[in-house]
């Protein structure tokens, strides 16, 4: 735990009376100096935070992960796509010689008759 001055942020104790004493809390490095920051957190605060950070440290990857994925998947896709235009150009030479094979047909018929 760093405190704004980018030190890090001893964990005291509350030491006064009141409802608050015998509580842990962070605080500025620099306190009770003049200079101090003004960082403040209670010790259980931050381990409420150090678990939304690791909620969101595993969201992170989790988003990485998928991310990788739909790169994988529109590689894929881009492979897919380039056989589809490789079937649609065998299947218009199909349509063509068969459109051949069948005048030739026709012609052949004419010359035996």
């Amino acid at each position: 735990m760093v405190c704004y001055h980018n030190e890090f942020a001893p964990l005291r104790t509350v030491r006064y009376s009141g409802p608050t004493k015998g509580k842990r809390f962070y605080g500025c490095s620099y306190w009770p100096e003049q200079r101090t920051c003004g960082f403040f957190k209670w010790a259980d605060e931050v381990d409420d935070v150090r678990k939304l950070q690791n909620i969101v440290v595993e969201k992170e990857e989790t988003i990485s992960d998928l991310e990788h994925q739909v790169d994988i998947l529109k590689q894929v896709m881009d492979v897919m796509r380039d056989k589809v235009k490789k079937l649609k150009a065998k299947k218009e030479k199909l349509f063509e010689e068969v459109e051949e094979m069948g005048i030739a047909t026709t012609e052949n018929m004419f010359d035996l008759k």
